[in-house]
């Protein structure tokens, strides 16, 4: 029962995308949704698209591990980047500039060099963050299979599952598919909440037994070297994810500059609060199962959620929940395949095809899909990380390497185009050596925390001294 149910939900998720791609007519259509969505689609597809596999399984496994203090990056950092995007970046130049990608202002705020760099920076982010939907959509066929499944083969469907809506419909089918996931998402995991936590004893008692835990500590220690840690966690993410093109395609997708807005703040503050409920559930499963949790937790703790379902619940709760989590990953990893696709296609290929009309880049796009999705599919199955640290270290390239020059072209008229160049080579000169030749936890700055200041101290100087790298001496006119 548990099984057919399933292959239902994913019959419907398919015809939901299939029925969004007959709305494609264009690249635009295809990319931005021909600017169409509402309020309360943008909200869903901002709140399903992040949340995902490391929401579900990761967090909370991560949570059971360190407590609230090694969560810091998600869902602290990854709410505060969408809130900070509705905030300080849905209304401005961005939405009225009309843009297809992200990427598109790197080179009408610094030249096409700028572009390449930070498009290039951008599609490698989204490796790690596209294999670790790849990787979780094994992990559950896998399961539900009991074996029968292996975890390639299972990533495998999956990925063609995913491939299969996202290549026809784009950010339609992306939108659609999106809403009706978390329609299951909400659904679902408040029900097993419910479920879970009368098992346990009810909510007031597993919040107070975590509590007396130590659970809920957050703030670091007060040493200079945890401060550091802490910040370079946070920031990773809540400033790394946001020059992201996933993210500017759902502010580009609404309908005006104030649904962009309102869509991402409302989405990045639900996502916030709707990320404690996995983790709930999973605390629950100490008191349900202790056994169960301790065994797990050294060997593979991003199983407790699914073997406390699988063990302990009915057939109706094993359904919700499965869905619940099909529908977070399914929803994330259709929004991630088409992003870096999309920059790919748009802005390093694009200039290149003998004919740009919308025909050919349309075309084009749906090449990459594919092409992309083979590539997170591979590297899905040959990575040892765990889902949430590939979905952590996703964003330090784009922390030290797109969002200063983003940050200060829209914020500070003295940026130019050395300023950006300078930024990006400091950024990366910094951050990856000391990624990777320096073990773990021995440096004084985290190495995307390193990069990151060095990449600040590089747009300073280059704005500031633009003559010392080829530039003039002169304010550049500011975008209007």
């Amino acid at each position: 029962m548990l099984i057919g149910f399933v292959i239902l939900y994913l019959v419907i998720s398919i015809g939901v995308g299939m029925y969004a791609a007959t709305r494609v007519h264009t690249a635009r259509d295809y990319v931005v949704a021909g600017r169409h969505l509402p309020i309360y689609i943008v909200t869903a597809t901002v709140f399903a698209t992040w949340f995902g596999s490391e929401t579900v399984l990761g967090i909370p496994a991560t949570f059971l591990n360190e407590g609230l203090h090694g969560i810091v990056s998600d869902p602290f950092g990854s709410s505060m980047c969408l809130i900070l995007v509705g905030l300080f970046f849905a209304r401005n130049k961005l939405y009225r500039m009309n843009l297809l990608t992200l990427t598109d202002y790197y080179r009408k705020r610094y030249g096409r060099k700028v572009e390449v760099i930070t498009g290039v920076a951008i599609i490698i982010s989204y490796l790690g963050w596209v294999s670790a939907q790849m990787t979780a959509l094994g992990l559950v066929f896998n399961i539900l299979s009991q074996g029968v499944i292996t975890h390639t083969q299972g990533t495998l469907i999956g990925a063609a599952i995913v491939l299969l809506y996202t290549l026809y419909g784009g950010m339609w089918s992306v939108a659609l598919t999106d809403f009706f996931q978390m329609s299951i998402i909400v659904v679902g995991l408040l029900y097993i909440l419910y479920v879970a936590s009368d098992m346990a004893g009810g909510l007031g008692h597993v919040v107070q037994h975590a509590a007396q835990k130590g659970q809920f500590n957050f703030w670091p220690e007060a040493n200079s070297k945890d401060i550091i840690a802490f910040m370079a966690a946070w920031i990773t993410m809540m400033f790394g994810s946001i020059p992201q093109q996933d993210v500017f395609q759902r502010v580009m997708s609404a309908k005006s500059e104030n649904i962009a807005v309102a869509g991402s703040i409302m989405g990045g503050s639900f996502y916030f609060f709707f990320a404690f409920v996995p983790l709930t559930i999973a605390y629950s499963a100490t008191l349900i199962d202790p056994g169960l949790v301790s065994g797990l937790l050294d060997k593979d703790s991003q199983m407790i959620l699914p073997q406390l379902i699988l063990n302990h619940m009915p057939v109706f709760a094993q359904i919700m929940f499965f869905g619940a989590l099909l529908s977070a990953i399914m929803s994330t990893a259709s929004g991630t395949l088409l992003a870096p696709a999309v920059t790919f296609s748009e802005n390093i290929i694009k200039p290149y095809l003998p004919h740009h009309n919308d025909k050919t880049l349309l075309l084009t796009m749906r090449v990459v899909v594919v092409g992309f999705a083979a590539v997170v599919t591979l590297f899905a199955l040959y990575s040892n990380a765990t889902i949430y640290q590939m979905v952590e270290n996703a964003y330090k390239i784009t922390l030290v390497v797109a969002f200063v020059p983003l940050v200060s072209g829209l914020y500070w008229p003295r940026a130019c185009k050395q300023g950006a160049y300078l930024s990006i080579a400091l950024g990366l000169a910094v951050w990856l050596p000391m990624e990777i030749w320096l073990p773990e936890g021995t440096a004084l700055l985290p190495p995307q925390f390193a990069g990151f200041l060095a990449s600040l101290t590089g747009m300073v100087i280059g704005s500031f001294k633009p003559e010392l790298f080829g530039g003039r001496r002169r304010h550049p006119r500011h975008m209007a």
